[in-house]
């Protein structure tokens, strides 16, 4: 088994998923060795360290010379999307494979910039999408690809989570679409299987909200195939949360199956030619189809790292999850511009 020598650069809240499944996952736990840890706090990276008995691992807030010193494989990059294109250039420059959260860059262009980067570098980068990573996701994919309900021609997704962060989040432009929406939208590029054409997005901050800007999009993508996607979403609405994975509606030529994001799921397909509303009877969703890609955050580090070895693009490499960020870009200059948008990756 390959032990890979893991830098870990941003050590707020969001670090602590990503070290918890390699501490709570023995085939991670056995194939990554964190040996540095890097934060513009270095105060931050400390508690972390005692907290996952990272003691060992060298503390440094200049990334350059914690990478110089450790001389690390991999890089995983969760610091603020603002300082993400630095932290991965510095990483592909030092020949580290780097796994960064989403969104994978803050413009298109930096988007690309990196694709090209890892790609002379001749590195993987990937970004964490663990939303597709889970069961609800993969069930609904394996369900469609089994042709049960005809010929996909919608998806709809229900997003309304009153989400009191603080930090960075709430001063942020775009926060629904930029930090949140990139999850339901990759989802739904990857349970459809389409390829996102273009979009019409209104975006808000309603009264009472306590982000600066855009804590509520409503959007309609336009697919390949004919597909329509609907997004409905805010992070300022208080009384009745959905799941952070969405609420969805599968359309399909012969049926239709819903998903609550957590456990409740019913499908019903037409049964019958006669009658105002045809006849119709349930049917069960299908199981995923690999079952070890529905655990998060520990199915998109355990794909990162078999596709080093495999010499293989992983999932939610870069140059594919690009697509995604198109979708958020383009619902953005929708929003600013009030008009349709053609999405271009």
């Amino acid at each position: 088994m390959v032990q890979y020598r893991a830098v870990l650069a941003g050590c707020g809240a969001m670090s602590r998923g990503w070290l918890k499944a390699i501490a709570e996952t023995p085939s991670l736990r056995g194939r990554i060795s964190v040996v540095g840890l890097n934060d513009i706090d270095p105060s931050a990276a400390h508690r972390l360290a005692i907290e996952f008995g990272l003691t060992h691992a060298a503390v440094e807030p200049d990334l350059e010379a914690l990478l110089a010193g450790t001389r690390p494989d991999l890089v995983f990059d969760i610091v603020v999307p603002q300082a993400r294109h630095a932290v991965v250039s510095a990483a592909l420059r030092h020949g580290c494979h780097v796994l960064s959260e989403k969104p994978m860059a803050t413009s298109l262009a930096d988007g690309r910039d990196l694709i090209a980067r890892a790609r002379a570098a001749g590195r993987v980068h990937a970004v964490v999408q663990n939303r597709r990573f889970n069961a609800g996701v993969r069930r609904i994919r394996q369900t469609l690809e089994s042709g049960v309900l005809g010929t996909l021609s919608a998806v709809h997704c229900d997003f309304f989570v009153g989400a009191h962060f603080g930090g960075f989040r709430e001063a942020m432009e775009h926060v629904l679409l930029v930090d949140m929406a990139i999850h339901t939208l990759d989802a739904a590029r990857f349970i459809s299987g389409k390829t996102p054409l273009a979009v019409y997005c209104h975006e808000s901050n309603p009264a009472g909200s306590w982000y600066a800007q855009g804590s509520v999009a409503n959007a309609i993508f336009e697919l390949s195939d004919g597909v329509v996607f609907t997004y409905r979403g805010s992070w300022s609405a208080e009384g009745a949360n959905t799941s952070w994975d969405s609420a969805w509606r599968i359309v399909g030529s012969q049926g239709t199956l819903l998903w609550d994001g957590a456990e409740a799921f019913s499908a019903h397909v037409v049964s019958g030619t006669e009658g105002f509303f045809r006849p119709l009877s349930p049917i069960e969703v299908s199981p995923p189809a690999d079952p070890a890609r529905t655990h998060g955050h520990a199915s998109v580090l355990l794909d990162f790292l078999d596709s080093i070895e495999a010499g293989r693009p992983p999932e939610t490499v870069g140059a594919d999850n690009i697509n995604s960020l198109a979708m958020v870009f383009a619902a953005i200059e929708s929003a600013r511009s009030r008009q349709r948008i053609e999405i271009t990756a």
